[in-house]
């Protein structure tokens, strides 16, 4: 025995987790790339769309692997890209913030 004390769900959950990682990584990365262009002003509707519903894929994933705060701030994500550019301009930077602790979450998870 490996001397691990892992449950037979753990295992699964893991096993899970190894299998959607590359998704939730282009997800992330999609968030990147959409505050990237917002900062350079070159957003177009379509990337922003791609990021809400990258964000919203993101939020219900992390939600099942049990990781609330993931999920709060992939909603948070989503609710931002919503919006009018206009209106997301200025939240470039909590964009970005928000991007990078998402990445840190499933980084630190692996």
């Amino acid at each position: 025995m490996s001397g691990t004390s892992e449950t037979p769900l753990s295992e699964a959950m893991n096993r899970l987790w190894a299998k959607y990682l590359p998704q939730m990584e282009e997800r992330v990365a999609t968030l990147r790339n959409a505050t990237e262009s917002l900062a350079n002003g070159s957003l177009d509707p379509t990337e922003q769309q791609k990021a809400a519903n990258d964000a919203h894929k993101l939020a219900g994933v992390l939600g099942t692997f049990g990781l609330k705060e993931g999920t709060d701030l992939a909603r948070e994500a989503e609710s931002l890209y919503e919006r009018t550019l206009v209106e997301i301009r200025p939240l470039s930077a909590r964009l970005a913030a928000i991007a990078a602790e998402l990445q840190e979450m499933i980084t630190s998870r692996k």
